[in-house]
């Protein structure tokens, strides 16, 4: 990645590495911590460039990490979901814009078209965000369907539309052209405060009275709900698909994979079902033992389609870190889903600007 680097160079690279691995699993108690990782994957690169000689160029070895990691705290706020939201309407729209964006990406990366990441714009992190402020002090389940629908609506068309053209089709800097074009960065600014304006004069006196103070922190689980009796074939389903779509992807974005999408979807959907198998005979395993597990599982699998001495250990290493934190999050806030909604009324829907 650089040549001969220095303490200090690799001191900085392991720091937001592992920053932008750990920062992420805060997300299920705190959601706004999203934020911070949005800010880690925007001033990571800056950093690498002021600070080290790491090849930032789209075919330069940090790319792969930086795009992989995206991904990854896009996912743990996706199950995050599951565990936190108590409006079924903000859920559903939620998820779709959490897959949609996933396939978007996939296609990008199989097709190598930056049109793919315009037409699957990445509205899901903002709409969490909103979410997350409005937990801040409403209960968002009484918020109405409409309000949800609105905000996914108004942050596509208006928000990510242009922002996705801008990075990705005219692949233009903001940076860059505020110092070409000092009025674009003025014009921000207005725009900025204009909205601003328009939240504390329009939106701002309609909105409902808070349900509680300020809570920063998701409410905890009051108990983990009893296991399903059988296999959890819905569930079993969508955490195949989940972790299948995001290992497809992330062979096609790290180094040194040279197995199929096919093989890796076939691995995946193997994984999967061992460990549910596993967590059938033995309980919800905790996450070391799941990281050991998978570890040995991908070893095994890896068997299948590659010569021994071509096994990728770093590689695996991520797959495996990638593949049990899901498992293991998935396993215990999907329980929580299906209760909240299966048994618990749904509260009614207040009026809410839109």
């Amino acid at each position: 990645m650089i040549p001969d680097p220095s303490v200090s160079e690799w001191a900085l690279i392991v720091a937001l590495v592992l920053a932008r691995l750990l920062v992420p699993l805060l997300i299920p108690r705190f959601e706004l911590l999203i934020v911070v990782a949005l800010v880690l994957d925007a001033v990571d690169n800056s950093l690498l460039a002021a600070f080290t000689d790491v090849d930032l160029g789209p075919d330069g070895p940090y790319q792969s990490v930086d795009k992989a990691l995206d991904i990854y705290y896009l996912a743990i706020a996706y199950v995050s979901m599951l565990r936190n939201w108590t409006s079924h309407a903000a859920f559903r729209i939620g998820q779709f814009l959490f897959y949609y964006r996933l396939v978007g990406v996939l296609a990008f990366e199989l097709l190598d078209s930056r049109a793919m990441l315009l037409v699957f714009p990445n509205t899901f992190e903002f709409f969490f965000i909103v979410h997350a402020v409005v937990a801040l002090r409403w209960d968002p389940a009484t918020w109405s369907p409409r309000f949800w629908l609105w905000t996914a609506i108004v942050l596509w068309v208006c928000v990510k539309l242009p922002q996705e053209y801008w990075i990705h089709i005219a692949q233009r800097d903001f940076t860059d052209t505020v110092a070409d074009h000092p009025w674009v960065g003025v014009l921000s600014a207005l725009g900025v405060l204009a909205l601003v304006a328009l939240f504390q004069l329009v939106a701002r006196p309609r909105m409902p009275e808070p349900d509680h103070g300020w809570q920063l922190a998701a409410a905890p689980v009051p108990h983990r709900p009893p296991a399903p009796h059988g296999v959890p074939w819905r569930a079993l389903a969508e955490k195949a698909v989940l972790l299948g779509l995001l290992a497809i992807l992330f062979a096609e974005i790290l180094p040194h994979v040279e197995t199929t999408a096919l093989e890796v979807a076939i691995a995946v959907v193997a994984i999967v079902a061992a460990n549910e198998a596993i967590s059938a005979r033995f309980g919800l395993a905790e996450l070391p033992a799941l990281l050991v597990v998978n570890l040995g599982l991908i070893f095994l699998a890896s068997r299948f389609f590659t010569p021994v001495e071509n096994f990728p250990l770093g590689t695996a290493l991520f797959f495996a870190f990638l593949i049990s934190v899901l498992t293991w999050l998935y396993d215990r806030c999907k329980p929580v889903h299906e209760a909240r909604f299966a048994t618990a009324p749904r509260p009614a829907a207040r009026s809410a600007p839109v």
